[in-house]
């Protein structure tokens, strides 16, 4: 079903520049549209495009003069298109309520509202939220605690007694609540340390595919709200991830080690443990973080070092080859000095 141009506005809270009346069906990129799609622009590179894209509207920051196309004005695109992605596209379910092939423990509590699949666990004491969606292959341990309104993808695991908030949303295959990697006497007698903690997830976390989250030595390991971690991050035990941080593919963050709020970790950075991470951080792609870091710096290398000052390395490591070209030149020519000195 599509909706005009008035109507996506009222519903964005913004202006129409152009026909209110156009019908919109879909959205698509801006090389992608046609007739009866909504696109829009971001990133102010691809602006050329507005000229030659066959969209019927545009979501933009500001209209673009003299191209005869139809504009939504919106003070922050990407985010505006979120929200009608999400108006267009509904999640959609082939099954609700609490199937009969599910399992549900003695004493466990699902709330009406809530859809469990078959094939699903959910242990003895657990609890399980209003609006909450349990896709086949979900674990929910003993007396763990899922929110109201989240989303547990196939093969989610949630280990015994640990929570999780509201409107959380697990990819597939995400483990919350494993063994924290604790041994005494590492590499001579291995002695396994109990891991006697648990996972806390607070509302608004979203976890995407195949990511570790180790439960607490003792105390717990601590998701704080609206952080949003993406595919094969390994989170160790007692770590804290402050609230509304991004942590990006493939790191690693060792055990103890707390991040401020507004912290955001680019792909491969590995950081040591019992460390402190300030608020609005910025980590490179590959970085390594061996040491505290103030608040609102940015770092990149392995050591990390300030990013400007990572720069400068970078532009003298280039330059590398024409130094050591330069050096031999100036010490021939050194020699064929001495020797003229000392005959």
């Amino acid at each position: 079903m599509g909706k005009t141009l008035s109507e996506i506005a009222a519903f964005l809270q913004a202006a129409v520049v152009g026909d209110g009346a156009v019908e919109i069906r879909d959205i698509k990129g801006l090389d992608e549209a046609g007739e009866g799609d909504l696109t829009f622009l971001a990133n102010p590179k691809y602006r050329k495009k507005i000229a030659t894209t066959a969209a019927s509207a545009i979501l933009v920051s500001a209209p673009v003069e003299g191209t005869g196309k139809n504009f939504i004005v919106v003070k922050d695109p990407y985010a505006a298109l979120a929200r009608l992605l999400a108006l267009f596209y509904p999640e959609e379910r082939d099954f609700q309520g609490v199937s009969p092939a599910a399992f549900i423990g003695p004493g466990a509590l699902v709330a009406e509202g809530a859809t469990v699949y078959p094939g699903v666990y959910v242990g003895e004491g657990a609890r399980v939220g209003r609006g909450t969606v349990l896709y086949p292959g979900v674990y929910v341990g003993h007396g763990a605690s899922v929110g109201e309104d989240c989303t547990l993808y196939p093969n989610v695991t949630v280990y015994r007694r640990c929570l999780i908030g509201s409107r959380v949303i697990l990819h597939a295959g995400v483990v919350v609540g494993s063994d924290g990697f604790g041994f005494a006497n590492p590499g001579i007698e291995n002695r396994k340390v109990p891991q006697v903690g648990i996972v806390q997830i607070d509302d608004d976390v979203e976890i995407q595919a195949n990511t570790t989250i180790d439960r607490g030595t003792l105390g717990k390991t601590w998701i704080q709200r609206g952080a949003k971690i993406d595919n094969l991050v390994q989170i160790a035990h007692n770590v804290v991830i402050g609230e509304n941080s991004i942590v990006v593919a493939q790191v690693g963050i060792s055990g103890s080690t707390r991040l401020g709020k507004r912290v955001i970790i680019g792909g491969q950075a590995g950081l040591v443990g019992h460390i402190h991470v300030g608020d609005n951080v910025m980590i490179a792609a590959r970085a390594g973080i061996n040491k505290d870091i103030p608040a609102s710096r940015i770092m990149s290398g392995a050591p990390a070092i300030p990013h400007a000052e990572w720069l400068r390395l970078n532009a003298h490591i280039l330059r590398l080859p024409e130094m050591h070209k330069t050096v031999q030149e100036l010490r021939k020519k050194i020699e064929e000095l001495e020797k003229k000195l000392n005959p």
